[in-house]
């Protein structure tokens, strides 16, 4: 059994005429902690969107957990995956949306509870305590009977946080989490995010602009540009030493704006 959970091979997606994805071979592996960064219209978030199965590939196979993605085995042939296929696939994949996307009419226990009851079957009971665990993980109990409307943009997106792991996701996507946030937010999401990657066997892939928490949080980051990764590593030869010149340039116009 190999230990890639999510690999890309050779997939494409296209816009109409606009390739945001090409050709492009990724993998990430179980328990890393991965981090796409990368200038805007480079397929960072589309890499995600396929995996959550909302935008479908032109090109290629995505494969989780050794399974393909969109098609599924017929014959012995790979065909277009049927909606049921899909939505089993789904479960293995938890998001992190940028902008919440909680369920204004619920409570936050039950934005916590709904999914798990009914498209895992837990019993109110277990999902239940299933959501407490994890609001107590994020920092948020005496918050659960509240609505999202009652709550902070980072308390909000800490009961996204703690929404996607209650389906017990076998990877976690985060889609520039902070990036709807007002600054001083920012940091409160940051270290739950910092903290689950720390104390949990997780498999993460981000989207993010924040470079520092880029920096801390990865095994590996990965830097795209034009639909492709140009150049990836670990962090520390990422951020240091870059060895691709389209790297170092998207690097200092990020870090350095103003030289």
């Amino acid at each position: 059994m190999t230990d890639t959970l999510v690999k890309f091979d050779r997939v494409t997606k296209r816009f109409g005429d606009f390739t945001v994805l090409k050709d492009l071979d990724f993998e990430v592996k179980k328990g890393e902690k991965v981090t796409i960064i990368g200038p805007s219209g480079s397929g960072k978030s589309t890499v995600l969107r396929v995996l959550m199965t909302l935008e479908p590939i032109n090109e290629g196979v995505v494969y989780v957990d050794g399974r393909p993605l969109w098609h599924e085995e017929k014959n012995g042939r790979l065909v277009p995956a049927g909606e049921a296929h899909l939505r089993e696939m789904r479960r293995s994949l938890g998001m992190v949306f940028q902008q919440f996307n909680l369920f204004p009419h619920m409570t936050v226990r039950r934005n916590l509870i709904e999914a798990p009851v009914r498209v895992l079957g837990l019993s109110r009971k277990e999902a239940n305590k299933r959501a407490e665990e994890l609001l107590a993980m994020v920092g948020l109990t005496d918050q659960a009977d509240k609505y999202p409307q009652q709550l902070s943009g980072g308390q909000q997106q800490r009961v996204g946080i703690a929404r996607a792991l209650a389906m017990r996701p076998q990877v976690l996507l985060f889609d520039e989490p902070t990036s709807a946030l007002d600054p001083e937010l920012v940091g409160d999401v940051l270290k739950v995010i910092q903290q689950l990657a720390e104390e949990h066997d997780l498999t993460m892939l981000l989207v993010t602009h924040e470079m520092d928490f880029a920096r801390q949080i990865s095994d590996r980051v990965c830097f795209f540009d034009q639909g492709t990764v140009c150049e990836e590593g670990p962090p520390e030869q990422i951020f240091k030493t870059p060895k691709n010149q389209r790297t170092r340039e998207f690097l200092h116009a990020v870090l350095h704006p103003n030289e």
